[in-house]
């Protein structure tokens, strides 16, 4: 149905916290009002074209590509504040009305980011001249330059510019008229009315539409003051008069305009005048520049020559095999025109290696590709390890190769660098991304736009569980406290939440994508710059996908940064190793794998994977490849299964016997998406190309084509054979598989990056560790738990030492690391490099005014000094930390003078003046008191992240070695269910909900020991919820929840008690063993006399000589209940000796 009126005027939530809807939200609505048609005209930019565009042509509905644009008071080069006050910019709304109006849309929008930037992305009146081809305009709101002047009653300026834009517009320039019953507008309107009939210039009418539904307009409000970062409450705050900006009915726009029905026409003929389709799946590859010494300029040739040259490089001698799948794959690549696309992707990774910037072994399905191997793309050799390249590149699919790059998180610009010089600066950027409200998110933002207090807000977002993409439904669904704060006195809160919950909030750079064009960027895609002067497309990632551009991930993998650091370190003690050629079959990295030690060790660190290790004990490469695909949900459920198998404890059957050279290396389970297309083409004789397009039906469960499918498997192994029952058998399996199936190609990259880490951990375990504490300098809790590991390898990190350490971590023999001083928070680089390159110049510093008369104090300022002082990094200096804390503003006054006089003694070195730096006196330190122990460790702890020089737990070091029933060391091993009691320090606590919604908790232990994690599921949890508070020094009793030899320790709990009241709580039986032959009947009198003096509730056990038995005799005193004070427990050891006494 053709609808009389069209929206020509409206917004998304990509007018970043203005627009109130998505774009979802947006084309239904304009479903729902039976309109084919509809504009979206962004504020300043056209980030939501290609979802907007998509959305639509799928509803049937017309989509009006446009912008509203922000056009200079003048030149948009003025960025001057003006006298009048404001911004300096007026409205307008510009439409595409074809390929080059879009093309010129892109060009203006880009010039407003990257030329006319002041507060807002201005265009102005030179480009609007210069690009104002297929592009319709219309005056806009009461921000446009002509309602403006008309409001100031400069009735004659307002015709002025209303010719100017005609005469810029011929025949596609309307005055724009609202309204949304406020004053101004009616006047417009009137306004309008007379300027339309003296210049014969056409109206149109818009609504200006920034929600969906009316009642939406409180949402959209509080969105609004997001935006400006005002409270709703604020008087002086920018607000929208009415709840009119909605998307308004046929109906609706005809009352509130029925006197001006050739207004109502226009937005029809607007629409009609517009034709434009974007170039959705054509491809737009930049031309890779062959060397002119080159005997053929085809990219092909070009390809094939580098293909042979590395084959034989990698290889030696070129088998059959070799050279029928290098034949294979070119021929695809040919036929597919992407010959351009390898030719880049191998001349960045060989500048990269050339320039020693770490790459990784390869990432995703580009590992399957042999021509990948031979340009040396990746290190993995597809034929080693049965990789297909049809899982990577599939003829019968056209669709961009996607080759995902990992390299060095330091370094990774530097590679895109040289893509830019490579191939210019206008055709290479980085990509946007969004940012979008999420559930805890939304309600802190509304919460704190409506006034409410931080801790009220808190305190409703620390009720939604800690879940990834939770949404407020779910959240609500699951947490009985969050749904009666929605109904209470939060509702109102809640309900504006939910309204702009997944709404984009901002936009930022995405963190790998970058993308080429074969031109100039703007021909394809608008840019965007940044705050912080960051270019990037205006698209995404998806948006650049869809329309054909050249797009890559330039990741940034921190393992490989390890790998380089730890390489570096080892070749500093006259070693040297190659990290890509470690012999893969090496039986103590395996150890490693099998103990679960592998903290540090890519992709295997978690707990649960760690406990998988133990169980499977892996002994190959192809035993890692398989963990790394199954440890996700799906084919987690798999595991154990895998583990009987590999140990022969079930036995290993195949459905058929084609299937078993397939499934042997996974011991009859389905487990990569490889193996499903290899099924498929052993049993039903498809090629590998249809194989793949099943197994993407299967995993993205398209029933159509999936009928098709199996009706076709059913037929090729009836072929081979095969019953139909047993096809049907087959075909079901690895329907079931498919879902969960990963991709092999990445599995094994990234298995190779795992083992190379635990290698380097196993034979380099210092230089390993140090280079993973430095890449993990920013993260306090990493560094916490890497600290903890190094205490388990029997490793000693050294507390940080101004006149020792460096910036980073550094082994100083096999057993000793010397702390990173970057480490330090609020301790910079800059800071650093001044304080280390002056001592390696000058020596060591004594004293706090050595150092602060030796260093910059512009980078080693107060707040660095504080820093350095709390976290003991001064303790080699004289004076304990108080002292030098006082000191601090006397030290930078004494190191300003003595920099002073330096400066003066170097401007009259030539005049004969002698030196006065023997006259400045060096202050002395004020005779203060050390801090005590608790202030200083919390002070360490501040800016360090956990505990060097002591620890608070020392001071329950009585208790916790009491009723501790485990020790950590690797000898004593619990099995599931043992009794466990456990005391420490809670940290990092996770609330979450168990499958029936009700809630639980896992957190961590410090322990004096060790560390542990623990479990309070839903009746502990509810029971001890008020003892689960971070930094609580607590017992847990409770269970081994795996077998363990403490590389972890993981407990159920079924008990909390707090420290304080754990002699009372946990004393059941006070034991005192005599030694033999030694204990009079006085002794024992003396014993009850201690004894009546600590009254209590514990029974008194005494273990007697037997006659010369082993075991000794256990006589309980039924006459007499004591107590377990530490006071009793210190008197009966100095008595009877601390081995001798003991409580249970």
């Amino acid at each position: 149905m053709t609808s009389e009126f069209v929206h020509l005027h409206n917004h998304s939530d990509y007018s970043l916290l203005d627009g109130a809807q998505r774009i979802d939200q947006l084309v239904n609505t304009v479903d729902d009002l039976k309109m084919d048609s509809v504009a979206l005209t962004e504020h300043g930019n056209m980030f939501s074209v290609v979802p907007y565009y998509q959305k639509a042509k799928k509803a049937g509905i017309k989509p009006i590509i446009g912008c509203e644009a922000y056009v200079a008071v003048g030149s948009r080069f003025d960025k001057q504040a003006r006298a009048e006050g404001g911004w300096g910019n007026n409205h307008l709304v510009l439409l595409a009305q074809n390929y080059t109006g879009y093309k010129n849309l892109m060009k203006l929008v880009t010039a407003g980011y990257l030329e006319g930037f002041y507060y807002r992305p201005r265009m102005d009146l030179e480009l609007l001249r210069q690009y104002s081809e297929g592009l319709i305009c219309m005056s806009a709101c009461l921000k446009g330059e002509i309602p403006e002047k008309m409001l100031q009653g400069d009735y004659e300026g307002a015709k002025e510019a209303a010719l100017r834009y005609a005469e810029i517009f011929p025949e596609r320039f309307y005055l724009e008229i609202q309204n949304h019953g406020i004053p101004e507008e009616e006047a417009n309107i009137k306004n309008m009315k007379k300027l339309s009939q003296d210049l014969g210039l056409p109206l149109v009418c818009t609504n200006d539409a920034h929600y969906a539904r009316k009642e939406h307009w409180e949402a959209h409000d509080i969105h609004i003051c997001l935006g400006m970062g005002k409270e709703r409450s604020d008087p002086n705050r920018m607000r929208y008069s009415t709840p009119e900006f909605y998307f308004k009915s046929q109906d609706e726009m005809y009352e509130m305009f029925k006197d001006f029905p050739e207004a109502i026409e226009n937005t029809r003929r607007i629409a009609d005048s517009i034709d434009l389709e974007l170039p959705i799946g054509e491809y737009h590859l930049p031309k890779f520049p062959i060397p002119e010494e080159e005997s053929s300029n085809d990219p092909d040739e070009y390809l094939k020559s580098l293909t042979q040259t590395g084959a034989a490089e990698r290889y030696g001698e070129i088998s059959p095999e070799i050279e029928k799948r290098i034949n294979h794959e070119l021929t695809v690549i040919k036929n597919m025109g992407f010959a351009g696309y390898f030719l880049i992707t191998a001349d960045f990774v060989r500048y990269a290696k050339k320039t020693k910037i770490p790459v990784g072994p390869g990432r995703g399905s580009a590992a399957g590709s042999i021509i990948s191997y031979s340009l040396g793309i990746t290190n993995i050799d597809p034929l080693n390890h049965d990789l297909l390249f049809e899982r990577f590149l599939n003829p019968d699919r056209i669709s961009m190769p996607d080759i995902d790059i990992d390299f060095c998180i330091e370094r990774r610009g530097e590679v895109i660098d040289y893509i830019k010089e490579q191939y210019g600066e206008k055709s290479v950027t980085q990509i946007i991304t969004f940012g979008k409200m999420k559930a805890k998110q939304v309600i802190r933002d509304v919460g704190r736009v409506m006034g409410y207090s931080f801790g009220d807000v808190d305190k409703i977002a620390k009720t939604i569980p800690n879940e990834l993409n939770i949404t407020l439904d779910t959240a609500l669904e699951k947490s009985p406290e969050l749904r009666e704060m929605a109904e209470g006195e939060y509702k109102e809160l809640m309900e504006h939440s939910k309204v702009l919950e997944g709404m984009h909030r901002h936009a930022s750079i995405h963190a790998a994508g970058v993308v080429i064009a074969p031109g100039d960027l703007t021909d394809y895609v608008p840019l965007y710059k940044s705050s912080t002067d960051d270019v990037t497309s205006q698209y995404d990632m998806k948006g650049l996908e869809e329309l054909g551009l050249l797009k890559m991930d330039f990741l940034g993998l921190r393992n490989l940064t390890v790998i380089d650091k730890a390489v570096k370190l080892i070749e500093k003690k006259g070693e040297d190793i190659d990290i890509d050629t470690l012999p893969l079959d090496d039986s103590s990295v395996y150890e490693l794998f099998s103990k679960g030690y592998t903290i540090g060790v890519f992709q295997f660190e978690s707990s649960g994977m760690r406990e998988f290790l133990k169980k499977l004990k892996p002994t190959m490469i192809e035993d890692l490849i398989a963990m790394n695909a199954l440890y996700r949900p799906g084919p987690m459920d798999n595991i154990d299964n895998f583990i009987s198998r590999k140990h022969g404890k079930k036995n290993i059957a195949y459905t058929h016997p084609l299937m078993e050279p397939i499934l042997k290396e996974t011991y009859g389970i389905i487990v990569y998406q490889e193996q499903v297309m290899q099924i498929a083409h052993e049993i039903a004789g498809f090629t590998l190309a249809e194989a793949d397009v099943m197994r993407r039906a299967m995993g993205k469960k398209i029933k159509s084509l999936m009928k098709k499918l199996s009706i076709k498997f059913i037929d090729g192994a009836s072929e081979k054979g095969i019953s139909k029952l047993k096809a049907e058998d087959i075909f079901t399996l690895i329907e079931k598989f498919a879902k969960y199936g990963f991709n092999k190609s990445h599995s094994t990259a990234y298995a190779y990056v795992a083992y190379q880490t635990a290698w380097l951990k196993t034979h380099y375990p210092a230089e390993f560790m140090s280079a993973n504490l430095t890449s993990e300098m920013g993260n306090i809790d990493r560094v916490v738990i890497l600290i903890n590991e190094c205490k388990k390898m029997g490793i000693e990190v050294a507390p940080p030492d101004i006149n020792v350490s460096f910036e980073d971590f550094r082994p100083v023999d096999g057993a000793k690391i010397s702390y990173g001083l970057n480490a330090i928070k609020n301790v910079g680089a800059k800071a650093l490099e001044i304080i280390i390159e002056e001592r390696s110049e000058r020596g060591g510093y004594e004293s706090i005014f050595d150092l602060c008369a030796r260093v910059d104090q512009q980078k080693v300022n107060k707040r660095v000094l504080e820093s350095l002082i709390m976290s003991g990094a001064l303790d080699s200096m004289e004076g304990n930390r108080a002292q030098k804390f006082c000191a601090i503003d006397g030290a930078i006054h004494y190191g300003q003078q003595m920099q002073s006089e330096k400066d003066r003694n170097q401007v009259d070195m030539f005049g004969g003046r002698e030196s006065d730096d023997s006259l400045i006196k060096t202050p002395d330190l004020q005779n203060i008191p050390e801090w005590i122990e608790k202030e200083s460790l919390d002070k360490e702890r501040a800016v360090l992240g956990l505990y060097v020089s002591g620890h608070p737990l020392l001071e329950h070091a009585e208790d916790l070695e009491e009723f501790t029933n485990v020790d950590f060391s690797e000898e004593q091993e619990l099995s599931k269910n043992d009794k466990v009691t456990l005391g420490g320090m809670i940290t990092k606590i996770n609330k979450r909900f168990d499958r029936r919604n009700r809630p639980m908790a896992f957190f961590n232990m410090d322990c004096l020991g060790g560390h542990a994690e623990v479990i309070a599921f839903s009746d502990c949890f509810q029971a001890y919820e008020n003892l689960i508070q971070e930094g609580n020094v607590v017992f847990i009793r409770g269970k081994s929840s795996e077998n363990t030899d403490f590389s972890d320790l993981k407990i159920m709990a079924d008990d909390i008690v707090p420290v304080d009241k754990v002699r009372n709580r946990l004393s059941m039986r006070l034991n005192i063993k005599f030694k033999n032959n030694s204990t009079s009947p006085d002794d024992v009198d003396e014993l009850m006399d201690m004894a009546r003096r600590f009254p209590g509730e514990c029974r008194l056990v005494f273990h007697l000589p037997n006659n010369g038995h082993l075991k000794n005799m256990r006589v309980m005193a039924h006459n007499i209940k004591i107590s377990t004070e530490k006071e009793f427990i210190r008197k009966l050891r100095e008595k009877y000796g601390k081995d001798n006494v003991w409580v249970e």
